[in-house]
């Protein structure tokens, strides 16, 4: 049985804030480890490899921050519009920087609205998850207005749909609520309600697939000829 969740903002601002959290604190961990090698270690080896670790975790903590702030963040005023080309640039910084993930992404460039935006980098945030060990994720924009379609489909070893995913997109929980952990998909669903989208999600053990297209268009094709 599930149960419809609804959070009071300070929750939903604190679960969220949580989440970015929990993104951003293990390479900024590890700059701080690496800052502390250089301190107190003398050997050039050591050293080097400190600011390997540095260099690196920096590059991460960044790419990590500008995505939050497109998927998460205002990214403008209120009505305003983003440009997909930035939107592929910071999944690419974000996906692409281990060189675990190869990342396709097709689609005009332009300018769409910054909710649309948002849930299409939260829907590739949700299946980067179902790859833990990288592999390959397909990015489709089609469409423009308010007649776009957004599809993420990614393959991978070890692929896995968490079972809470469905559910929290949908705004309901087998458990009556919702932790840092699933605050992400709900918050993908509060997303695709808020632009009028309908998000439908494929697994199989080949391939996890999410969609997101306008609701009238998702409700035509699920009713039978």
């Amino acid at each position: 049985m599930t149960t419809p969740l609804s959070l009071e903002p300070l929750d939903l601002a604190a679960l969220l804030c949580s989440r970015v959290c929990h993104d951003v604190i293990s390479p900024v961990g590890a700059i701080v480890n690496g800052l502390e090698v250089l301190e107190e270690d003398k050997d050039e080896g050591m050293r080097e490899f400190a600011l390997d670790l540095i260099r690196k975790s920096a590059k991460s903590a960044s790419a990590r921050l500008q995505f939050c702030r497109l998927a998460f963040g205002a990214a403008g005023s209120a009505g305003a519009s983003i440009d997909t080309g930035d939107a592929e640039k910071v999944a690419r910084g974000l996906f692409g920087a281990d060189e675990r993930t190869t990342l396709n992404w097709e689609g005009p460039r332009a300018f769409v609205a910054k909710n649309k935006v948002k849930l299409l980098l939260n829907l590739c945030l949700i299946a980067s998850a179902c790859i833990p060990r990288g592999g390959v994720m397909n990015v489709k924009i089609e469409g423009e207005g308010d007649e776009i379609r957004l599809s993420v489909a990614v393959k991978g070893p070890n692929l896995k749909l968490a079972n809470h995913v469905s559910g929290l997109l949908d705004g309901v929980s087998e458990s009556g609520a919702v932790d840092a952990h699933g605050i992400q998909p709900y918050f993908t669903g509060l997303v695709a309600r808020d632009c009028g989208m309908a998000v439908e999600v494929n697994a199989t053990p080949e391939e996890v697939h999410l969609k997101a297209e306008p609701k009238a268009a998702a409700a035509s094709e699920a009713v039978p000829a």
